[in-house]
């Protein structure tokens, strides 16, 4: 399970559980964030491919289910098309093949602000891309919770040149020509109202990738494993049960 933008395997939260009840689950922290080498080097979606591909075979975990949620679904795309024989079955959330005017747009705003404000301005203005206007409503205190948890994040010295380099990376992502090319059965999952990475761009992946489905959560944001966890969960364990061919999965 590949995290997004913030690179903690953690972040999945509860997920972890629900799906370690029957999976063997593999939740690395990116280089550069959490207990991870924070190194300067190598912030590019492939290098991190190579990283995931890396721990994988050090696990003995190959061939595996992959789910990348939005910046690990650019991450797990390298990863099927460089590593095809170590993915089993790909899922990606919240996420995309290449940005559009509007999100290269979006991530020049928010590289601007990962260089210049403080973390208890930068995290509110973050959330307001990831979650759904419904759910802040109704699920105020949650939202504070994930900001607090960011803000008090420990800081190590160069975290803010990291976070610009990890920007930039993403910006720079693009796979759009190779989608073809990958084989492994694929989930593409997006929330019905997510700015951030928003629907035309998972539309645009579960187009080019041969037989891809696409599972749209209405009314769900970004961060669709929060706000529609049991959703979520569903979703993605019978997509991956389907093809398990009853392996042993511990």
């Amino acid at each position: 399970m590949i995290t997004g933008l913030g690179g903690i395997g953690a972040a999945w939260g509860k997920q972890i559980e629900r799906f370690a009840a029957d999976y063997f689950v593999i939740v690395p922290d990116h280089r550069g964030t959490g207990r991870s080498t924070h190194t300067q080097d190598g912030h590019s979606t492939e290098q991190l491919a190579e990283d995931m591909h890396a721990l994988l075979l050090h696990l003995g975990a190959v061939p595996a289910h992959v789910v990348g949620a939005s910046t690990g679904g650019a991450i797990a795309q390298h990863l099927a098309l460089s590593h095809p024989d170590s993915v089993k079955t790909l899922t990606l959330s919240s996420t995309w093949a290449r940005f559009d005017p509007f999100t290269r747009a979006e991530f020049a705003a928010r590289r601007i602000m990962a260089a210049e404000w403080e973390r208890a301005d930068l995290y509110p203005a973050y959330a307001l891309f990831l979650f759904s206007p419904r759910f802040w409503r109704e699920n105020t205190e949650r939202v504070q919770m994930w900001i607090d948890r960011a803000v008090n994040n420990p800081e190590q010295p160069g975290d803010r040149e990291i976070a610009i380099q990890r920007i930039n990376m993403l910006i720079a992502h693009d796979t759009l020509e190779h989608l073809p090319r990958i084989s492994q059965p694929s989930l593409v999952i997006c929330g019905e109202l997510n700015l951030c990475t928003p629907l035309p761009l998972s539309e645009e992946l579960a187009r080019g990738i041969p037989n891809a489905e696409l599972v749209i959560l209405k009314e769900a944001g970004e961060l669709i494993d929060i706000e529609k966890p049991d959703e979520f969960y569903e979703t993605v364990s019978s997509f991956v049960a389907r093809f398990e061919q009853n392996s042993p999965t511990k």
